[in-house]
Order: structure tokens, then C-alpha cells, then sequence
């Protein structure tokens, strides 16, 4: 115990250093608005929690809308609005009650039963609301989705224009608008969305205002003549990285800064998307989809102050405080394990590095599995890898501890060689085959439908690095030969781990860290495999 309580005091000191670190405020540029200056113009969709443009029959409350728009009043002139239906007709009345021009959107898809009733709907809105509707945009990244053809689109661009007394555009991604440039003779002037975090080759935030700026320009030059709206540009507040693009609240912050203030010196017409947080997006688009409000989604208030610096772990003291917690349960577990054993200071070290691990992670993991969590499926292998996330790592500090001999897969499929194991290597095996059953579901997403994926590494890092540690020290089990089960787990992470490594590039820390961790556990599995003695 000697050598135990300093470690422990060590590795909670650093525990909270860490996070205290981490949660500092990320300072931020000068406010790009003047007092009592209003942003130009926020995309508006009115689905609160629990809603979504999906539920069959759903009618958004006008008083709903209404609420929204008071709110919006205050920071904006202008809302974007992408459809007519679920009860939008109310958005112009809304709208010139508080103040607000409308950029009025039509949905256009692939049913043209439905495209018909949300043109006719908002040509009458134009038609009877001038004063309010400064403009109808005409689909929404249609050509993008491939639900229509740019001649279809065409067509019903110049049917749409000769019905309103407004202008009339489309809107989608700036390479869709220069592969048909032919589009823009059809529209009053040409919309665009310029969004860094899903360029084929993603933008780090830091660079964002300058791509903007950048692609602004190149789309002026293509389609010279013609007035540009920057339709969609903005960022994301949470969810996982593309290469070097971080969602991050701090990165959110900064990003709608700078682009407001080069919009002000370029002079440049801009639409920021978005004003609330949409959490239905997220089952499409998984966990950034819906954080691409500036607005949060429950309470309804800014994510920022303008100019103000931004922590992105504003309760970091309660997550450091959970992290020392756990570590200090580890040690505990340690120490119970090896009061008949005995604890060299090899031991100490390893109990203190699965402490390490754990409490560094530990308070990370309990806020964003709430965060990355959608569905039932989802909330079972977020719940699935937090409670690994704490047992793992005491079970294998007790078994370092115990000096308990390596746990196999076979200890849990095979009735005869689990009777003949000790109780904590059936504990340890029981949880190895849970998290190996947990990780793979996680690797494999990652390597075969990994665009909305989410890397979970907080979760993740406490379990690996437990079975890592044991691995490491568990003197071997007497078997008649080594266990191929964990050799195939071990392959497949291994690979799987490589790969994510090289798809998500090395600018993904994300990525980098999550690949890591199916690399070492490939590596625990492989040892585990082979720490046999023929009886």
C-alpha cells in the first residue's frame, strides 16, 4: 500500500489536470455584429424533440412557430424555410407579425403528387404575401439527392417563376450548380450552399472562412452576371470528425464569426443554417446532423455569446470528479484482489494504468453516449459500452490483483472448460466475450458504412486498455491448446483498426485513437490466445 497511495494520488491529480485543461474556454474572435445588428438571414425548420418531418399526419402548432419566430426576431431578418406543409402555411402571417422576410421553400423529391401541392401552396403564399416573401426557392439540393434531372428541375423553375410575383431560385451544393451551370438562365439569381464540413475533402474549421470565401469567389466568376445567396453554410456542434473537421461547440462558434464578418466585408449575401437543432436529422445524417443549430434544441437559447470564448466541456470539474472516482474504485479493486496474493509494484503499475485510462475517459463517455445514443439499438450499446466502461475496469484490476491466469472465449461457450476455471477467470472471460461482441459491432460499422458513424472512443478506451493491462500480467491458463476465437477477433480488429486509420486519415485524432484502440485489443486477444501451457 505504500506504493499504491501515491500512485493513486498521482493519477487523480492528473485526471482533473487534464480535464481542467480541457474545459478552459476557447477564446474567440470579435463579435462580427454591431450592437443591435441582426444576422442576415438563418435557415428555419420547426421540428422540436420528439417531432419530425417523418411522423404520417403531423401538424406543427402555429403557436409553435410562433414561439420560434419571437425568438428569432430578436438575431435575425430574414428565416430560410424548406417546405410548405405540416403546418408552415402559417410561416407569412408569422412572420410579418414578428418582423421577419421569408425566403419561402418548395420540397421538391421524386413523388410528383407531393411536389404539386407544395408548389401550388407556396405560389398562393407568394402570390397573397409580396410584403413578406422576399423569395421562393425552388428544391433543395434535388440534383444532389438525384430525385430529379436538371431538365425536370427546369421546367418547373420557369412554371414556379411565372406564376409569383418574387424571385425565384434553386438551391444546392456548388459543385451540383457548375455541373449545370445551364440551370442558372431559369433563376433570378443563383443559390448556393458552401458547407466546408462536407466537402468531399472536409475543411478543418480553421480554414473554413477562407474556403467560403474562396469557393464564394470561384462561384461569382462561373456565374458572373448573376446574384449569389450563399443558401447553407455553418457548423457543426457535435458528432464525429471528418478527417480534420472537429464538430466541436468552440469550432461552431468560431466558424459563424468569421463568416459573418467576411460576409460583411465582401459584401456577400449569406443564409446560415441552422437556427435550432433538428434531432430528427440524426437518423439520417447520424449525431452532427442534429447539431447544426446555433439554437439548442431544448432550451431553445444560443450555444454562445457573441465574441465570447467557448468551453467545450463546461462541466468538466463533474467529469473529472466521475474520472478520479472510478480510478479510485480501480485501485480499491486492486488492492481487494491481491490482500492474499500480494501486489508487487509491477501490479501497482498495471492497476494504475487501467485507473489511468479509465478515469481519463470515464466522464467523456457518460456525456456523449446520451448525445451519440438514437433508438432503442442505440441507447442498448451505449448502456452496453458504459457499463463495460466501469466493470471492465475494476474486474481486471481485482483479477491483476488476484494474479488470475488469462481468460479465454472458450471459458464462456464451453460448459466443461468454464466448470473447471476459476470464478474471476469466468468473470473476465464473460466480459471479454461481451466487449469483443461490442467492439466488433462498432469496428465493422466504422469500416463499412462509416460516413454518419460516430467513433465512441471515450467508451471504448477503459475497456481496451483494462484487457489490455490483465493481458499483459495474467500468467498463463493451462489448456490443451490455444483458443482460435480470439486469434479471428484479434485479425479482425487488427485489420479493422489499420483500415479506419488509413480511410479516416492521420488528421482524424478520432480515428487515430479509435483504430489504436482495436489495434491494441487485437493485440490483448492475440496474447490471451496464445498464454496457454499444455497441462
Amino acid at each position: 500500500m505504500r506504493i499504491a497511495l501515491p500512485l493513486a494520488a498521482l493519477v487523480s491529480a492528473v485526471i482533473v489536470a487534464v480535464w481542467a485543461w480541457l474545459g478552459q474556454p476557447v477564446p474567440m474572435p470579435a463579435t462580427p455584429l454591431a450592437a443591435g445588428e441582426k444576422m442576415p438571414c438563418v435557415s428555419y425548420a420547426p421540428f422540436r424533440p420528439g417531432q419530425s418531418p417523418f411522423i404520417e399526419g403531423l401538424v406543427i402548432p402555429p403557436e409553435q412557430i410562433d414561439d420560434d419566430f419571437a425568438r428569432l426576431a430578436k438575431i435575425t431578418h430574414c428565416v430560410r424555410t424548406y417546405s410548405t406543409e405540416m403546418g408552415l402555411d402559417v410561416v407569412p402571417a408569422m412572420a410579418r407579425k414578428h418582423g421577419l422576410k421569408v425566403l419561402q421553400g418548395i420540397w421538391i423529391g421524386r413523388n410528383e403528387e407531393k411536389n404539386r401541392v407544395e408548389i401550388d401552396a407556396a405560389v398562393k403564399a407568394a402570390q397573397d404575401n409580396p410584403d413578406v416573401i422576399d423569395a421562393v426557392i425552388v428544391g433543395n439540393e434535388v440534383l444532389l439527392r438525384g430525385e430529379q434531372s436538371a431538365t425536370g428541375m427546369a421546367a418547373l423553375i420557369r412554371e414556379v417563376k411565372s406564376k409569383v410575383p418574387v424571385p425565384v431560385t434553386y438551391a444546392d451544393v456548388w459543385e451540383f450548380w457548375e455541373r449545370n451551370r445551364e440551370l442558372a438562365q431559369y433563376v433570378d439569381f443563383v443559390t448556393v450552399h458552401i458547407l466546408p464540413f462536407w466537402e468531399d475533402l472536409p475543411v478543418s474549421a480553421a480554414k473554413s472562412a477562407a474556403h467560403i470565401g474562396e469557393i464564394r469567389e470561384h462561384v461569382g466568376k462561373v456565374f458572373e452576371g448573376k446574384q449569389i445567396l450563399i443558401g447553407e453554410t455553418g457548423w457543426p456542434s457535435e458528432g464525429r470528425m471528418r478527417e480534420g473537421a472537429l464538430p466541436s461547440p468552440s469550432n461552431q462558434a468560431m466558424v459563424i464569426q468569421e463568416l459573418l464578418a467576411l460576409a460583411k466585408d465582401k459584401g456577400y449575401r449569406i443564409n446560415v443554417i441552422e437556427a435550432f437543432d433538428q434531432p430528427w436529422k440524426r437518423a439520417s445524417e447520424g449525431t452532427v446532423g442534429g447539431h447544426w443549430g446555433f439554437l439548442d434544441a431544448y432550451s431553445r437559447d444560443f450555444k454562445f455569446g457573441w465574441g465570447e470564448a467557448v468551453s467545450d466541456h463546461p462541466a468538466w470539474l463533474r467529469q473529472a470528479l466521475l474520472g478520479v472516482l472510478l480510478a479510485l474504485g480501480v485501485f480499491a479493486a486492486g488492492a481487494f484482489g491481491g490482500r492474499l496474493a500480494g501486489m508487487d509494484a509491477r501490479r501497482w503499475l498495471a492497476v494504475s494504468g487501467i485507473a489511468l485510462f479509465s478515469g481519463l475517459t470515464i466522464g467523456r463517455a457518460f456525456v456523449s453516449v446520451p448525445v451519440e445514443s438514437l433508438g432503442v439499438g442505440g441507447w442498448i450499446r451505449g448502456g452496453s459500452i458504459l457499463a463495460l466502461a466501469v466493470l471492465v475496469p475494476l474486474a481486471a484490476a481485482f483479477a491483476v490483483g488476484r494474479q488470475a491466469r488469462a481468460a479465454a472465449l472458450t471459458q464462456v461457450l464451453d460448459g466443461e472448460v468454464r466448470r473447471s476455471a476459476a470464478p474471476v477467470e469466468r468473470v473476465m472471460a464473460l466480459l471479454l466475450a461481451a466487449a469483443v461482441v461490442l467492439i466488433a459491432h462498432v469496428a465493422l460499422g466504422l469500416v463499412f458504412d462509416p460516413r454518419y458513424k460516430d467513433f465512441q472512443f471515450a467508451g471504448l478506451t477503459p475497456i481496451v486498455m483494462a484487457f489490455a493491462f490483465y493481458a499483459l500480467l495474467a500468467p498463463p491458463r493451462i489448456t490443451a491448446e490455444a483458443s482460435a476465437a480470439e486469434k479471428i477477433a484479434a485479425a479482425v480488429f487488427l485489420g479493422s483498426g489499420l483500415y479506419i486509420v488509413v480511410n479516416e486519415t492521420l488528421a482524424n485524432w478520432q480515428g487515430l485513437w479509435t483504430g489504436a484502440l482495436l489495434v491494441v485489443m487485437a493485440l490483448s486477444l492475440w496474447r490471451l490466445a496464445t498464454a496457454a501451457q499444455t497441462r
